[in-house]
C-alpha cells in the first residue's frame, strides 16, 4: 500500500512539473507573439508617419515653387511695365 501510495505521489509530482514546463512555454510563446504584433504596430505607424511627412513636404516645395514663379512674374511686369 505504501508502495503504491509513493509511486502515485510520484507520478503527481511529475504530472505537475510536466504541467508547469507547458504553462511557461505557453506564456513566453505568448509573450514573444505579443513582443512581434507590438513591434508590427509601431513599424506600421513608423512607416505611415513617413509617408505622411514625404507628401508635406513635397506640397510644401510645390506651394514655394509656385508662390516664387508668380512673385518673380508679378516683379517684372512692374518693372517692365
Amino acid at each position: 500500500m505504501a508502495m503504491r501510495m509513493r509511486q502515485s505521489l510520484a507520478q503527481i509530482e511529475e504530472e505537475f512539473r510536466e504541467s508547469m514546463e507547458r504553462e511557461q512555454s505557453r506564456s513566453e510563446t505568448l509573450r514573444r507573439q505579443a513582443v512581434s504584433r507590438t513591434r508590427k504596430r509601431t513599424r506600421a505607424r513608423r512607416e505611415k508617419r513617413s509617408s505622411m511627412r514625404y507628401w508635406l513636404l513635397v506640397l510644401s516645395l510645390l506651394a514655394t515653387a509656385i508662390a516664387v514663379t508668380v512673385a518673380m512674374f508679378e516683379t517684372l511686369y512692374y518693372l517692365l511695365g
